[in-house]
């Protein structure tokens, strides 16, 4: 048995391995455009993490997850910008963070006793509140027109394309240098929230999605687990703000809007509700899609390119449809998502018996002769 958990163990690393290598390779063959996808689909990422904590794992839904996504990012550009306290770039960054969870942890004792739908309201009313603060906050958001975003700066090496710099050949500005940074801050939020789940913790939200009366009962708190859930899923989404804002180095309000709030509910329930790799998956499909669509509308049938005549649909439009097409079929045909979908598909294939090779074959031995009867004689 321990053989096998060895085994086991190794093959995990070295898959982990190979994933990071390859992830680590398109900066030097992809162009900014596809690199643009992956930092939007990372920070996307990060920020579903948090909201499968919050919805999948401990069964709460919220509607205000752009709220803070919008917190951390003008928290960082705030912090680190001119007007300002003009603080280090890497002192500002989990500042943001610290005021998306501060955020939260006031919004919190309205989370720990208000639960379903109705906590989905009260956090509708973030979204509302927060876009209100964004357009009359000028001096501190910029107002309608936003504010440009600090580059961030560690041990004097500059996230943006200011200097010149080429690594094995290939130049690399600020997209190739955030896509190292976005690797970074995924693989943090990857494994805290795996290792969140995999905790007590983790094991007491679950029981409160379940029964909340079991879970009472076991001696679970349960408004201070609702509590610290919506904290952390805060958190995270402050996180996926400031790779955001630091991707499209300028911030405006109408981007932070309801849409958002409702783009990141269609990730985790088409990637799988309480899943870090479905939350993934599901982040990078609703990113994704609409930014390939743009691109290539030219080439697709229906979908007219952006600037066309009134009355054709759009590419962000016709995305939307076809997410929303997906999120159907999702809850028709695999509640659980992309993820449960892949996990079945894998059981499948390692339950299916192997083929045998007709050359190696043995052939069997003949069935041994019935033994003769004596004839019955007839009168």
């Amino acid at each position: 048995m321990s053989d096998r958990i060895t085994a086991l163990l190794t093959r995990r690393r070295a898959t982990l391995l190979t994933v990071a290598v390859l992830l680590c390779l398109p900066p030097f063959y992809l162009d900014a455009f596809w690199l643009r996808i992956g930092l939007f689909s990372m920070a996307a990422a990060i920020g579903a993490t948090g909201l499968a904590l919050l919805s999948g794992t401990a069964g709460q839904l919220s509607l205000g997850h752009a709220f803070f996504l919008a917190v951390g990012a003008y928290g960082y550009t705030w912090l680190a910008g001119d007007p300002g306290p003009g603080l280090p770039t890497a002192l500002a960054v989990p500042l943001a963070v610290l005021m998306a969870g501060l955020a939260g942890g006031l919004f919190s004792p309205v989370a720990g006793r208000v639960k379903g739908i109705y906590l989905g309201i009260a956090t509708l009313a973030l979204v509302f509140l927060g876009h209100h603060v964004l357009l009359t906050a000028e001096s501190v958001t910029g107002g309608f027109n936003g504010r440009s975003v600090p580059p961030l700066s560690l041990g004097g090496f500059t996230f943006d394309a200011g200097d010149e710099l080429t690594v094995l050949g290939v130049p690399f500005g600020a997209e190739e240098r955030l896509w190292f940074l976005g690797l970074a801050l995924f693989a943090v939020t990857w494994f805290t929230a795996r290792g969140l789940l995999r905790s007590r913790p983790g094991r007491a939200l679950a029981a409160l999605r379940d029964s909340e009366t079991a879970a009472a009962v076991m001696g679970v708190d349960v408004a201070r687990h609702r509590s610290a859930a919506f904290v952390v899923s805060s958190m995270y989404a402050g996180l996926a703000g400031v790779l955001l804002a630091l991707a499209f180095r300028r911030v405006v309000p109408d981007y932070f809007s309801l849409v958002l709030s409702v783009d990141y509910l269609a990730m985790i329930v088409i990637g799988g509700l309480g899943s870090v790799a479905g939350a993934t998956a599901g982040a990078v499909f609703v990113t994704a899609l609409p930014l390939l669509m743009t691109r290539y509308a030219d080439q697709l049938p229906l979908v007219a390119a952006p600037g066309s005549a009134e009355g054709a649909v759009g590419p962000t439009e016709a995305a939307r449809y076809l997410y929303g097409a997906a999120i159907v079929l999702v809850l028709l045909y695999a509640p659980d998502g992309l993820h449960g979908l892949a996990r079945r598909s894998r059981d499948r294939l390692r339950r299916r018996p192997p083929t045998p090779d007709p050359a190696s074959a043995v052939p069997s031995p003949p069935p041994p002769a019935a033994a003769a009867r004596p004839k019955e004689h007839t009168l």
